[in-house]
């Protein structure tokens, strides 16, 4: 079945921030490198669409925002401390943190369209889109409802199982002619905080060889960081509190890729 694309005329650029594997961090890459564009000075919006594990108000501190209309559109939230940068997402429908999404697939396509179409998004320079894991309903109905997006980020963990999952990712992107921008290895290493010694929790360079196999850009690997994990909870994005670190700065890299 076709799906009509959604005119976003004012918006630059669209990226599609995805993976085949659950828990290996997509959101906390998708909000901090979001994040690293606006802190770079550029207008972004920032489209969660994880629609039954809505993360992001909580990562942005946002979880008691609710959703304001202006006339026929809907307004995305503003992040406190942050310029620039514009969120919607379908927790900001939601009574509370722990109510539950008990929706079918025509009724997340359909908030997804209205998501894209009716939101005031006014002019951006990009547009960074948080999918759920997998390659079904809401990552489908993205790809196809944007059309022209510029690309998808696809988030790795360095083990095997990960990536044959995210392979998965990969060639759902090939089979509706989306250019994979580059592979992110998330939780790539731990790093001693008392000695500096990088523990290869989850083996090393799973990303890379994933980036190798495929053809497409390794963007880079990061770290896991007791800090990435606090500020994600505390609802303030990691590269806003730590601007002048190692990861910080790579997050910033891949962002002028973008």
């Amino acid at each position: 079945m076709s799906i009509e694309t959604v005119k976003m005329e004012g918006v630059a650029k669209k990226y599609v921030v995805m993976s085949g594997k659950g828990g290996v961090g997509k959101s906390t890459v998708a909000v901090n490198l979001a994040t690293s564009l606006a802190l770079a000075g550029k207008k972004v919006g920032l489209l969660d669409v994880d629609i039954h594990g809505p993360s992001v108000p909580t990562m942005l501190g946002l979880s008691d925002a609710r959703l304001e209309t202006e006339g026929e559109k809907l307004l995305p939230a503003t992040v406190p401390g942050i310029p620039g940068l514009t969120v919607m997402s379908v927790g900001f429908l939601l009574d509370g943190d722990d109510s539950p999404v008990i929706w079918r697939g025509p009724m997340k396509n359909g908030v997804i369209k209205q998501f894209l179409e009716d939101v005031k998004w006014g002019e951006l320079d990009a547009l960074i889109v948080d999918c759920p894991p997998g390659t079904g309903d809401e990552p489908l109905s993205v790809i196809q409802l944007l059309g022209d997006a510029d690309g998808a980020i696809v988030v790795t963990t360095p083990q095997g199982v990960a990536a044959v999952d995210v392979s998965k990712s990969i060639n759902f992107c090939k089979q509706l002619s989306l250019k994979v921008h580059g592979i992110v290895e998330n939780m790539s290493g731990f790093v001693c905080p008392e000695c500096g010694k990088v523990t290869y929790v989850f083996k090393k360079d799973g990303g890379r060889k994933l980036a190798e196999k495929y053809g497409v850009s390794f963007l880079g690997a990061i770290p896991l960081d007791p800090s990435i994990g606090d500020s994600g909870d505390a609802g303030k994005p990691y590269v806003a509190q730590f601007q002048a670190s190692p990861v910080s700065a790579l997050y910033a890299e891949i962002a002028k890729g973008l």
